[in-house]
């Protein structure tokens, strides 16, 4: 989405066209929903016979307004304004058309004024947990539902490319696979709640910096393997309604121009069959282009699709009334598939919003993707210690910035959280003055250090140190040293949106990975520090030792080709802080039995520790010299919760996309495979062979 700053500016100088929608507590029926003679209203019709009938009664002009949305002001204001929308498409009230309105927000919640601020999408991402998708889409599909509108704008299935991305956040971390089957199942579960979902943002669309223009440069095989299977996924998995083409150019061509990635590969490779809409403002850049690529709606106004410039388009033969007719057509489609002609349609019902079921659902995604990441014993804590909380992030709402940051109702900060659950005497010290806090640890039983980054749209972090990710803060690393130096029971609770440095890690008892936790995040938080609940999480992100390479603009290639994230770690035997996919217990967990049969894989998981914990076995793929792969590739990951002594067989099964590369289509690679299962991505007791 475009930032507000620059959305504004447009607004104004273009003079942009602005639209009111009415809202309406009771529900109508929708424009095929009572009798009608309408030839396009009968159900028994597929959904592109339907539409095309309803192309053919449209005028010119009604096809052309169906091209573009209509209100400019709606994406300034959904953030604190209930009664806005992110995007409208006015109808055509003469033949039944019906108007849709696009939720604010969408990859963590609904932000038509305040509403249920979830975890931040990298905070699932670490659940490894498609039942937690589901919850988190059916959550933000109902939401979207009462608020009145017809899309949510998610979701978010960048790549994490590189750490420092300012939106890595909004992500599910570095991982394809991961990434693909989150997404799919998030989508499935909105869908099913009467909304369509419009993911984003396609494809390749992995940095904030010259974020409208930048150029990625990328070869096809490293495309097809990394950065197009979690949007495949969506489509053919999760049957997405919409897919949103992004600012940024691939291989020379704007993402909403591009026939190769909207034609080829979106309709042709994987016969999707919703619609395509640009991103906000300046994502469609061409207007014949968008029209020959595929570019169906643009938003939410009509600048390279206002009725000007492809009535021009149209005199000049750049572009035909039956490309018109195509992409109209696709819109309509796909209103027709998802019901949004024949259901009952209710303009804005917030009032019926379970708001404790839903503070309930954030908080378990909250505590399911807390991660552990150091724990010298001194984790769970008991109740009765005094404890010395200290930060100014403790005492803050922390979240990222940008078109998806949802204002929440009444959010509980950390230092609330562990207050209302200590049990013994609680201090609270801002962190301004070393000295302090020094002061304060020691005179603690356990000081609890809260630390934050600052991740936003439109900017990517210049490094990833804490005093770097978060300059308006106190110099957090030298305030965990003094403290750790003070406390020997010092644990750091990092509040990020992605990897930062933790040169200190090792002077701390213990280190929790918290994200951006959501509105029910200090609870969440208490509860996983006290052992009311166990840290679920696992790295959805590989957390480097040193620092790393940041974002540039202009043409970027991506050198690195296929080694991204912890598939070039381990393919150059680099060291890291915490590998991908790692992530402690209060528990201890047992992997034996591995067993390859075909494409089936089984393991034994037994829980020998003293606490029930949720096991996430992690199967990893490494292809036969010669097939040019990285090591260890993730092809199965499973989160199972078991009581102290059981066990559990957990199969895995490998389909032939698992044993196959891009080579100008996918091929099997013939000999054998090494199949790894484990906790992380560097700790895989099990190993056996899949021949082909």
């Amino acid at each position: 989405m475009i930032s507000r700053s620059t959305a504004a500016a447009l607004v104004a100088v273009l003079g942009l066209p602005l639209l009111s929608v009415a809202g309406s507590s009771a529900a109508a029926p929708g424009p095929c929903g009572s009798v009608s003679t309408r030839p396009w209203c009968d159900r028994d019709l597929p959904p592109d016979r339907r539409a095309g009938l309803l192309v053919k009664a449209l005028t010119l002009d009604e096809k052309l307004d169906l091209m573009a949305g209509d209100d400019a002001l709606g994406p300034l204001s959904t953030e604190k304004n209930p009664d806005s929308h992110e995007g409208t498409v006015r109808g055509v009230p003469r033949l039944g058309v019906p108007t849709v309105l696009m939720a604010g927000g969408g990859p963590a919640g609904i932000r038509q004024g305040p509403g249920t601020a979830m975890p931040a999408p990298i905070a699932l991402g670490a659940g490894f947990s498609a039942a937690d998708a589901a919850r988190y889409g059916r959550l933000v599909g109902d939401e979207g539902k009462r608020r009145g509108n017809d899309i949510v704008l998610g979701p978010a299935l960048d790549i994490l490319r590189l750490p420092t991305a300012g939106r890595g956040y909004e992500s599910y971390g570095e991982d394809p696979y991961l990434t693909g089957s989150l997404g799919a199942s998030w989508i499935r579960a909105a869908q099913k709640q009467g909304v369509m979902s419009m993911v984003k943002h396609y494809p390749a669309n992995n940095q904030e910096t010259d974020r409208y223009q930048v150029n990625a440069v990328i070869d096809s095989r490293t495309m097809r393997e990394i950065y197009l299977p979690p949007f495949e996924a969506a489509v053919r998995g999760g049957r997405a309604a919409a897919v949103m083409c992004g600012y940024n150019r691939v291989n020379g061509k704007p993402s909403c121009s591009s026939g190769t990635f909207l034609g080829g590969v979106l309709r042709g490779s994987w016969g999707f069959q919703g619609f395509v809409a640009s991103d906000w403002l300046v994502g469609a850049k061409n207007t014949a282009g968008s029209v020959h690529a595929g570019m169906d709606v643009e938003m939410p106004v009509g600048l390279v699709y206002g009725k000007n410039r492809l009535n021009e388009a149209l005199r000049e033969k750049k572009i035909t009334r039956k490309q018109i007719d195509k992409r109209v057509r696709a819109y309509l489609r796909t209103l027709f598939a998802h019901g949004a002609f024949d259901r009952a349609r209710y303009r804005d019902r917030p009032q019926t919003i379970d708001v404790a079921a839903n503070n309930r659902t954030a908080q378990a995604v909250a505590e399911n993707g807390i991660t552990l990441l150091r724990n010298n014993g001194v984790l769970p804590l008991k109740g009765g210690a005094s404890v010395a909380v200290i930060g100014s992030s403790a005492d803050d709402y922390i979240s990222g910035e940008g078109s998806s940051k949802v204002t929440p109702r009444n959010p509980i900060t950390a230092l609330e959280g562990i207050r209302a659950r200590a049990g013994g005497s609680v201090t609270y010290t801002d962190g301004s003055s070393l000295a302090a806090a020094s002061t304060a640890a020691r005179r603690a039983d356990v000081a609890v250090v809260v630390v934050s980054d600052a991740r936003e749209e439109a900017e990517d972090l210049k490094c990833l140190s804490l005093k770097c990710g978060a300059p308006d803060r106190e110099d957090q690393d030298a305030l965990i040293r003094r403290v750790a130096a003070a406390n020997r029971n010092t644990v750091v609770v990092m509040q990020t949106g992605g990897p930062v440095l933790t040169p200190w890690r090792n002077r701390t008892a213990g280190l929790v990975q918290a994200w951006y936790p959501g509105e029910r995040g200090g609870t969440a938080i208490a509860r996983v520090l006290y052992g009311d609940a166990e840290p679920g999480g696992r790295l959805p992100v590989t957390f480097p030792l040193t620092g790393v390479k940041t974002a540039k603009g202009g043409t970027v290639r991506y050198t690195e080709r296929l080694q991204v994230g912890y598939r070039r770690y381990n393919a150059r035997k680099l060291p890291v802080a915490y590998p991908f996919g790692h992530g402690l217990s209060y528990t201890k967990f047992k992997y034996s039995g591995l067993k390859v049969s075909g494409n089936r894989v089984q393991v034994t998981v037994t829980n020998t520790g003293g606490r029930v914990g949720s096991a996430v076995p992690q199967l990893y793929l490494t292809f036969p010299r010669g097939a040019g792969e990285p090591p260890r590739q993730l092809k199965g990951f499973k989160k199972v919760k078991l009581q102290p002594g059981r066990s559990k067989r957990v199969t895995f099964v490998l389909d032939k996309r698992s044993f196959s590369v891009w080579k100008n289509g996918w091929k099997t690679v013939r000999g054998c495979h090494t199949v790894e299962v484990g906790a992380s991505s560097r700790q895989l007791p099990l190993s056996a062979k899949a021949c082909r």
